[in-house]
């Protein structure tokens, strides 16, 4: 009885310290903050509507297909509604008021059934009005039938890759929305729509007729101009709006404050910004346009607004035009624009892989500046300041650590994290320097470079870095056991690698295992190959080509090379699962010779049940494993980092864009969904559990605390890769005081000095989060830390729920 007062108590404690943590905020930013967080999540139709409306006219018949898709942008920035939330200092937003979300019928086509999913489901469900239902079946759903790219994608892939992704061996990221993962650079911030259309022009001048792509770069060049008027129509439209408001607002505060907006909206985006406010909505504009044009993957990123503001906010508190109080109500107001924009929803397996309204938006704050000196300035702490105070889903951030950065920075960063907010995570930005050069970055690209996404490092503003889906190590490793049979579905999807109670030592078993891995990763490639030309045949944008160096120099599209930079990404999931499979089968068959290889065979097959259940429990506490800082394990891991590597990075570039193949190692939320498809694996994991998340350990596995981690993790050489995630669970108490936090602060810049690339925490107790489960009615604004973003406890579903309850909970730095 004693223990449950005692455990009672140490909930209580846990949960007044975080109401505690909770910041004052003005009137505005709060009524505005509650309108944003209480607002129900609904699927708008208008985009839609008007896009098929469009598509129907002819109105672009015989047009090429980027000056067809400028047009339809166009269409959309002359007829889309204008909403203006009350008190608000920015102006646009998607759809007809907060939390809407738009949808992309000419890439994907939600069924009538989708619609009935998300209106129903329990968990972030995505509401859904009768007119929007009639609307779908009358209108979009027989209209796009056979026109949509997600059916030219598939019609195109081969039967091989296909097989592979029903079995749950990869998932594809761009069957249903556009190639993203992109980050704004100071273009958007130097530049305005004038000053691109003068140099749209100047090229335009300058291409020559007997240039073979002479055709084909004049097109691309007349639809990047007419989607750069489309965004001053746009603009000007709010202009009018506002004005028209400003003459029936009778609050003599709120009629100045109109004004000043509708002055900003008849001066930005046409022209650069040369003030805080204007930079702010200047921006503004773009990340609106760039979303309604199409749906990239992610959410358009801002890049290292900290320094892209910087010189507007010294200048004007200088000369005494702007205090630090408006520029703080400014960026809040900022903040809420973003959480106003909920992901758009997916279909069919994708809906497991992110269950989630986050847009995954990452401002980035610190690092260092393009000369090499440090990076941070006071706008970095003030929007560490206003992610504190504002505590919403949207946007993500990425605080970046360099050597170089004063210590205040990590310890201010620490501070928020400390009532168990789930933001900010860390970054190693040296290392992310590292890895764009070893990429062939030259040194100031490299330098201005970031995060977007959950962990993914790219040259901001001047590369387009898209990721092709996640792939299932462990999956791979269940069919190497069964000779390149899926036991899930009976279907042989891999290569004859021969049958593993024949083999003689764990090298055998190894070597069958890179083989199914470069089996499935030809398989992958190809199709990736083929999806990134659909796209670029077929869904261009001239919109967003505007913004990243060197689309216009170059004459072509985004999605068609005309990136400084361009690379494709595939994401590698369950590392941790896989290492200590591996760690398992040397240790137990090979090396102790515990059990025979097809005793172990068995009991996967029985799911460690009955008499299997005891090996099970051997392989649980007797075996060496990655993240308890044990080489025998962990250099396993960083063999497979290796050879995956390897692997991937030896494809030629891809036919259209001449991407780079490259690897990341992180999972979302699709770790859950592929522990859902994979069997019992040799780490004593039951099938259908979820598999380990990014480059973390195996849940609970990691029992020698997080220094350990640190050390096992940093054995592996990330900076081969774009990035890799680690999550770790810190208990309330570690985060108390000037020193715990201190000490951390320290932990973490050796980890990086290790060369680590990332780390976040969740800053909360099982015990919570199973009272939470208990009553989620209480616990409504528990944020944790899921993959590479935070969101909402009780919302989760229950499988990554307790996933998250099942992370080890470090108890001592």
């Amino acid at each position: 009885m004693s223990f449950c007062f005692e455990q009672e108590a140490v909930i209580e404690k846990e949960i007044k310290k975080r109401r505690a943590a909770v910041r004052p905020i003005n009137e505005r930013i709060a009524g505005l903050r509650e309108e944003s967080v209480k607002a129900e999540v609904k699927i708008s139709g208008e985009r839609a509507r008007l896009i098929t409306e469009f598509y129907k006219s002819g109105a672009a018949e015989g047009k090429s297909v980027p000056v067809r898709r400028a047009l339809a942008f166009k269409y959309l920035m002359e007829r889309v509604s204008l909403p203006v939330e009350d008190g608000q200092l920015i102006v646009g937003l998607r759809g007809t008021g907060p939390q809407e979300v738009p949808t992309y019928p000419e890439i994907c086509t939600h069924s009538m059934r989708d619609l009935e999913i998300l209106d129903s489901r329990e968990n972030m469900p995505y509401r859904v009005d009768e007119n929007t239902r009639k609307l779908y079946s009358d209108e979009l759903i027989p209209y796009w039938k056979g026109r949509t790219v997600r059916e030219a994608v598939f019609e195109s892939l081969p039967q091989e890759w296909l097989d592979a992704y029903e079995a749950g061996v990869w998932t594809e990221f761009m069957e249903q929305r556009a190639p993203g993962h992109t980050a704004g650079g100071d273009r958007i911030f130097k530049k305005g729509i004038l000053d691109i259309k003068e140099e749209i022009k100047r090229k335009i001048e300058g291409l020559k007729p007997e240039d073979p792509e002479y055709s084909g770069k004049m097109e691309e060049l007349k639809a990047m101009d007419i989607a750069a008027d489309a965004i001053l129509i746009y603009a000007e439209r709010y202009a009018e709006k506002l004005d028209k408001m400003a003459g029936e607002e009778e609050n003599p505060v709120r009629k100045q404050e109109i004004k000043e907006i509708a002055r900003i909206c008849r001066k930005v985006p046409a022209r650069a910004p040369e003030t805080f406010w204007e930079a702010l909505q200047h921006y503004w504009f773009v990340h609106v346009g760039i979303v309604y044009e199409t749906n990239p993957w992610d959410s358009f990123n801002p890049g290292r607004i900290d320094q892209h503001l910087y010189p507007f906010y010294k200048k004007e508190v200088a000369e005494g035009r702007l205090t630090r109080e408006k520029a703080k109500e400014l960026l809040q107001a900022f903040w809420i624009k973003f959480n106003n924009q909920p992901a758009v929803p997916k279909v069919g397996v994708t809906a497991e892989e992110s269950f989630t309204y986050n847009d995954f938006t990452k401002i980035n704050v610190g690092g260092l500046t393009e000369d090499g000196s440090d990076g941070v300035n006071e706008v970095s702490y003030m929007i560490l300041e206003v992610l504190d105070e504002m505590r919403t889903l949207q946007p993500n951030t990425a605080v970046m650590v360099s050597d170089k950065n004063p210590e205040r920075l990590l310890i201010k960063a620490l501070k928020v994290a400390a009532p168990g907010f789930g933001e900010p995570p860390f970054f190693n930005f040296d290392g992310v320097v590292v890895k764009m050069l070893r990429q062939g970055k030259n040194l100031e690209d490299a330098r201005t470079s970031g995060v977007s996404g959950c962990v993914e490092s790219g040259a901001f503003g001047k590369e387009a870095y898209i990721l092709t889906g996640y792939f299932n190590l462990p999956k791979i490793l269940e069919i190497t056991f069964n000779n390149g049979i899926d036991p899930q579905s009976g279907k042989k999807l891999g290569i004859e690698t021969g049958d593993p109670v024949g083999f003689k030592s764990f090298d055998d078993l190894y070597g069958a295992f890179v083989k199914q891995v470069k089996h499935f990763m030809d398989i992958k490639m190809k199709g990736n190959d083929i999806i990134e030309e659909i796209y670029a045949e077929q869904l261009p944008v001239p919109f967003m080509s505007l913004w990243i160096d060197d689309c216009v120099k170059k004459a072509r599209d985004y999605n068609s090379g005309g990136a400084r930079y361009n690379t494709q990404y595939v994401q590698l999931v369950g590392l941790g699962t896989v290492a200590f499979s591996l760690s398992s089968v040397r240790y137990h068959v090979f090396d102790k010779k515990t059990v025979t290889m097809g005793e172990l065979l068995e009991a996967l097959r029985q799911n460690f049940e009955g008499k299997h259940g005891i090996l099970g429990q051997i392989i649980l506490n007797k075996t060496p494993r990655y993240g308890e800082d044990d080489d025998y394990a962990d250099e396993i891991a960083k063999n497979i980092v290796d050879i995956t590597v390897k692997i991937i990075e030896s494809y030629p570039p891809s036919p259209v864009r001449k991407a780079a193949k490259r690897a990341y190692f992180l999972p979302t939320t699709v770790h859950v969904y592929f522990g859902k498809v994979t069997g019992a694996t040799p780490d004593g994991r039951k099938a259908g559990m979820p598999v380990s998340e990014g480059v973390s350990p195996v849940q609970g596995s990691d029992r020698k605390g997080i220094a350990a981690v640190f050390r096992s993790v940093s054995k592996c050489d990330w900076d081969k890769t774009g990035g890799a995630l680690l999550n770790q669970k810190l208990t309330p108490d570690l985060l108390e005081g000037d020193e715990n936090i201190k000490k951390l602060a320290k932990l973490i810049k050796a980890f990086f000095n290790m060369g680590g690339h990332h780390v976040q925490f969740n800053v909360v107790s099982a015990d919570l989060l199973r009272e939470a489960q208990k009553r989620p009615a209480d616990f409504q604004d528990l944020m944790v830390r899921v993959a590479g973003y935070s969101d909402y406890f009780v919302n989760l579903p229950k499988g990554l729920q307790e996933e998250i309850i099942a992370r080890t909970g470090h108890e001592e730095i």
